[in-house]
Order: C-alpha cells, then structure tokens, then sequence
C-alpha cells in the first residue's frame, strides 16, 4: 500500500470515527422518543456473521434491546433457570463491543411468564452515563457507568400472566415505568438520583398490558407524558401525575408503543376477539347476579356460571385471581367483548391546550386489517408501516390511514416480535428466526436485501454513528458499511 493511499485511508476512517462520535445516541426502547427513527447516514444494505461486521460479542440470553451512550452499550439479560436463574445488567464498550461490566441482580421470585416472553424483557434507559433497568422478578434499579450500584426500588410481585414487558423512559429529572397488571396496575415517577419516588398513580381500570410510554411536549404548559392501557391512551402531567387529556376506545390489551409523526398521534391495539365483527353484547353484573348469584354473596362462582367459555378460561376473568368474579372483572369481561382492534389517528395539538375527552374532538382515522400483534408502528418518510405476523407489511398514508402498498416479506415469513426501524431511506425488520429485512422507504417500499444472522431474536435494533446494532439470543451484533474499510487499516 502507497503511503498516500494508507493516508487516505486513514483520514477517512478518522473522518468516519468523529461523525460516528458526534452522531445522536440511542438512549431507550426505540431510540428517541420511542420513535424508531433515526437521521443516521451510510447504513449497510447487507449485513450477516461474517459480512459488514464491526465486531460482535456473544451474551446471555434476553429480549431487551440494547440503549447507547456516546461509548457505552448497555443491555440486560439472564443465565440459567428456576431457583438459580441469574438476572444481569451488562455494559459493553461501544466501539470495540468488550465486555466492560456484569452485575448480578437478586432475584427475589420466579413469577410466570408467557412463552414469548423472558426474564428479561423490558429494555433500560440511559442519561448518557448512568442505565436503569427494570426486571419482572425485582422492580427498578441503576448503576453508574463503572458498574457501581446507584439505588434500587424492589416492586411487585406483578399480577400478569404473560409477565411485564414496558421499558422505562427519563423525562426531566425523573423515571417514568408503566406497572400495567390484571390488578393494582399504577404508573410510577421516581428520582433518578435518588430511587426515591416522586408520584405513584393508581391505574384502577387498566389490565395486562406492556406498552411503553412516549413524551408529548405542548407550545404551554410541562411535558406530558403518554400511556396507552386498556381501553384508554392517558396523558399526565409529568411533574405531578396528574391526567390532563384522554383517548376512549382503544382495545382491551395494548402491547405496541404509540409514535408521533407531525403532530399526529398513532396508537395500534390488537387483542384476541376483538377484531371487527366478534363483539357481542354481555349483560349488566346487575342482570348476571339475578341469575346466577345463588348465595347471594354479589360475586360469581365457577359453580354458580353456566357459561362454558368462562369456565374453560376462569383466570383470564378472575382478575384478582381470588376464585370469584366481581363487578370490576365482569365489567373488564364485558369491556373485552365490546371493543374493537386497530391502529388510530389522533390530531395532537401544540399551540392549544388539550384538556379532557378529546377522543371525538381530535380523532382522525381507524385502520382495522392486517394488524400486527406486538411490533410497534413506525412513522417514517411520509407513511406509517404496520409489520404482522407472517412477514405482512403494510405502508399507510398518514394523514388518510389509505393503503399506500401492502406485501409480504418472501423470504422472512416469520413470526415478529422485533419492531421496525427507519434510517438513510431505509426500513429495518427481524423475524423471530433472526431474519433481517432492509427495504427502501416509502408508500412504495421495495425490498433490497435479506440477511441471514442464524439465530432467534426478539430484541429491536438500534442505531447511531452510522451503525446498526442488532441483538439475537446469543450474540450482539454492530454492523456498518465501513467494516472493511477499517479491517483493511487495522492490518496495514
């Protein structure tokens, strides 16, 4: 190699290294506001083990997704199962991806989990040097970026039967964590300096759920922050707790994240039996006592209900799991049959005051087919794309909810839990078989590459410094059209 070509070379990596250092971090669950977008430029199109990777490290197990710091990657993860399960908060250095840290976390129960689910799901969140972290099995917790424990919160134990999946989210000096269970649900804010909680709100009438929130900053007045639950997208005063407007209608379990995309507000619900046209019509708790409350004890027992359906699946009605169905779990039963899936489209308004019931006021419009069950719907380049299961891609004008292009990803058919991303005109999306799919972006997307990475994931990407960081269940990826290049001058 000439003397000025190696000059070359490393100026432009030197060049590359700096933008890279410059670029916006990826602090949370879907990066900025949990938008799943980033201005990052230089994306590689085609990727795999041995292909465009910068370095990979292999790691326990977990669903969270990885949060960056300017030379930090934090994740969480566990090793091991029943009574010696382990669950672990792991930092990496982000340029090299070397292990830097691991601390164990005490585990103080086993709580049931759905199958799709895992120890350690919800993601962290990062202030830039410190992570917080949320398990299932022991509440909130941070450390600082040396790995030295900072404060922790024991909460729980959680009454869900798919066990908790939102990720926290700082707003302020404050982290924000949606606690959504079949009972005593709340929404918490604790200092992040401290532990110590600022507000605890009870969510009286919100069931399971693991929606992650999202922040709405008016022109007048604080932030505010949004929770999508069942039934109802709240939006709370982040300094006090205090609910400023609401959103009816929404499905009776919410898995999704809402995004923002030029001041329009898209919340996608789906839920078993309550796609268009299985509602029906449950009675009064006043009419179902009458009838089958025969100890007259105002409450419902297996024994008094003739209805085999509720029988054959009591603990998805038993909310509070004491053996009998009251008025609050008939009215959530009665909720579950009535409501309706789909993505909605709210006007947010910035220059005036939304106060109260604005789901008439500001609605814009429903989109109900093809409806993914967990991925969380993206806003990108002038359209709103849907991924469900099946590898069904969906691009939605986004001021119609008209369908801009609707296909199949043909060569990653999977099951998707991963969100998609969007960056450099394109779209990200990982099949649960570890399959990665880059389109290019818009009302006509094309797909321009699929990558085999040979390994399940649930985890969504992120990306930052002209780099894509991909988590499997065995291995953290950071991929970039520049490997080689900086392999090549490494060697020389």
């Amino acid at each position: 190699m000439t003397k000025r070509r190696q000059l070359l070379l490393v100026l432009t990596v030197f060049l590359l290294t700096l933008s890279a250092a410059a670029a916006d971090d990826w602090s949370q669950f879907r990066g900025p506001n949990g938008s799943g977008v980033s201005d990052n430029a230089r994306l590689p199109v085609e990727f795999g083990p041995d292909k465009n990777v910068v370095w990979k490290t292999p790691l326990p197990p977990g669903h969270s997704s990885p949060v960056l710091t300017a030379d930090r990657i934090y994740l969480t993860a566990y090793e091991g199962n029943g009574a010696n399960q382990k669950l672990l908060v792991i930092s990496l250095e982000r340029a090299t991806g070397k292990l830097l840290w691991q601390r164990e976390i005490p585990k103080a129960r086993k709580q049931e989990l759905h199958k799709s689910n895992s120890p350690a799901s919800p993601s962290p969140a990062t202030d830039g040097q410190n992570v917080y972290a949320f398990f299932t099995d022991f509440g909130l917790l941070s450390f600082d970026r040396d790995g030295k424990e900072r404060w922790r919160l024991p909460l729980g134990p959680f009454n869900n039967p798919f066990g908790m999946g939102a990720s926290p989210i700082l707003a302020n000096d404050l982290l924000l964590l949606n606690c959504d269970s079949e009972s005593d649900s709340f929404f918490l804010a604790v200092e992040q300096n401290t532990g110590k909680v600022r507000w605890r709100l009870a969510r009286p009438d919100a069931t399971r759920g693991f929606s992650t929130p999202i922040l709405f900053q008016p022109a007048k007045g604080g932030l505010q922050v949004l929770v999508a639950g069942s039934l109802r997208l709240s939006a709370y005063d982040v300094a006090t707790g205090k609910e400023i407007w609401f959103i009816r209608g929404l499905t009776w379990q919410i898995k999704p994240t809402p995004v923002v995309g030029r001041d329009t507000l898209y919340i996608l619900g789906w839920a078993g039996g309550a796609d268009p046209g299985q509602q029906e019509e449950i009675p009064s708790f006043a009419e179902t006592l009458k009838k089958f409350d025969a100890d007259k004890d105002r409450k419902i027992s297996p024994e008094e209900l003739g209805d085999p359906r509720i029988k054959k699946a009591w603990l998805d009605f038993d909310l509070d799991r004491d053996g009998l169905l009251n008025e609050r779990d008939w009215q959530a039963y009665q909720a579950r049959r009535s409501v309706q899936n789909g993505l909605l489209a709210y006007r947010l308004e910035r220059q005036k005051e939304m106060r109260g019931d604005v789901t008439e006021s500001h609605f814009l419009w429903k989109y109900q087919k093809a409806l993914p069950n967990t991925p969380s719907p993206l806003f990108y380049q002038d359209a709103v794309y849907l991924l469900k299961e099946g590898g069904i891609l969906t691009a939605l004008h986004p001021k119609t909810g008209e369908v801009l292009k609707q296909g199949r990803l043909r060569e990653a058919p999977g099951d998707y839990y991963s969100s998609p991303v969007g960056a450099d005109g394109k779209l990200y999306t990982i099949s649960e078989e570890g399959k990665v799919t880059v389109l290019k972006a818009g009302g006509e997307w094309e797909i321009l590459a699929t990558n085999v990475l040979g390994d399940s994931c649930h985890a969504t990407p992120a990306i930052a410094g002209g780099r894509i960081y991909l988590r499997t269940h065995g291995m953290l990826y950071c991929f970039g059209q520049s490997a080689a290049l900086e392999t090549a001058t490494q060697k020389n």
